[in-house]
């Protein structure tokens, strides 16, 4: 059974950091495929700063073409707001039947995962695979030597999609944080600038 691992995000915009923690997680785990799964817009929420849905897949795919492990996910699209990764597991495993998902994040989110929606169940039927992140505060000692947690030794990345997001409002270069296709996108599309 194919074994892929869901990394979920804005991505507005994915960087390199994206880029390097997906390709470490396919690289390094017993994990196939990465899917990057591209958070919709909540309807419910006013974010100004967040680019269309179709704007930032279609920067997801320019970024990933290269990787022949790691693939664009609209899947979250097509599913009613506000959405609960419970529910996007649910969905997307009746949908691919074949395929064992698995969850990817980073250290600061397994500190808050027993505050998610029914996690429980997702640990039950699905594996957690966390990459380090520089965070405050401490794991859930219940998360420590838990069968379905899986750390990952990925390299730790201190870039965000808002430092590049306000580099590129105050006319800096950010270029080397993007990949190439997605930094041509931007640009062309004068997208962040204002």
């Amino acid at each position: 059974m194919k074994k892929i691992g869901l990394y979920f995000g804005t991505f507005n915009p994915i960087h390199i950091g994206h880029l390097i923690i997906a390709n470490h997680m396919v690289e390094h785990s017993d994990l196939d495929e990465i899917w990057m799964v591209v958070t919709p817009h909540n309807p419910f929420k006013k974010k100004s700063s967040l680019l269309d849905n179709h704007h930032r897949l279609e920067m997801v795919y320019k970024a990933t073409e290269a990787y022949e492990k790691i693939h664009p996910s609209d899947i979250e699209f097509k599913l009613p707001q506000p959405n609960y990764t419970v529910h996007t597991l649910a969905h997307i495993s009746e949908k691919y039947p074949s395929y064992q998902f698995n969850l990817i994040m980073g250290e600061d989110n397994l500190k808050s995962l027993q505050k998610w929606k029914n996690y429980e169940t997702i640990l039950e039927n699905h594996n957690v695979y966390v990459y380090p992140r520089i965070s405050e505060g401490i794991v859930e000692t219940q998360f420590d030597n838990h069968p379905k947690i899986h750390r990952v030794a990925a390299p730790i990345i201190e870039i965000s999609s808002t430092m590049i997001r306000n580099g590129i409002k105050d006319e800096k270069n950010m270029k080397p944080l993007l990949s190439d296709a997605v930094w041509k996108y931007i640009d062309e599309m004068n997208f962040y600038k204002k």
